[in-house]
């Protein structure tokens, strides 16, 4: 069901992570929101380890406590730079514990629209889409916006 057949407010999830890209992405739903009425869930993924083999089970309870810690304060760092000092009701954050594509993914169910950042070329030169951006544009359950910072 859709927000129009649903009568709910429309609601933009962004993938924010504290790159120049996630920036640009929320920066782009910030203005689509304030056109559209949508509001925002910026969503910050981790898993741990950042990279690697992940262990079964989750990390241990001080671990996920600092680095949720630390998430917020990068997410808080990006409503800022994009809203300035009062962030708009509408805006709501979400940390979570997993891999970013499965997680964003995860929110498109209950969205209207994913909006994600274009992290560069990776290890293939010719490719135009980071793994997260093409595992969400793939599988997400709502349309999605792939927000390039530059075409090099």
């Amino acid at each position: 069901m859709t927000t129009a057949e649903s009568n709910a407010e429309p609601r933009v999830v962004v993938g924010v992570d504290g790159s120049p890209e996630s920036i640009e992405a929320l920066r782009w739903a910030a203005r689509y929101a304030a056109a559209t009425g949508a509001a925002i869930t910026a969503v910050h993924a981790y898993h741990y380890p950042p990279a690697g083999l992940v262990p079964a089970g989750r990390p241990p309870q001080p671990i996920t406590d600092q680095v949720r810690a630390m998430m917020q304060e990068t997410l808080d760092a990006a409503l800022k730079q994009v809203y300035g000092t009062t962030t708009p009701e509408k805006v709501a954050t979400k940390v979570a514990y997993g891999h970013p594509a499965m997680v964003l993914v995860n929110e498109s169910a209950g969205a209207d629209l994913l909006v994600v950042g274009h992290r560069g070329h990776g290890a293939f030169h010719g490719m135009q889409l980071g793994s997260v951006s093409i595992h969400c544009v793939t599988t997400a359950l709502c349309p999605v916006v792939v927000v390039r910072t530059s075409v090099t």
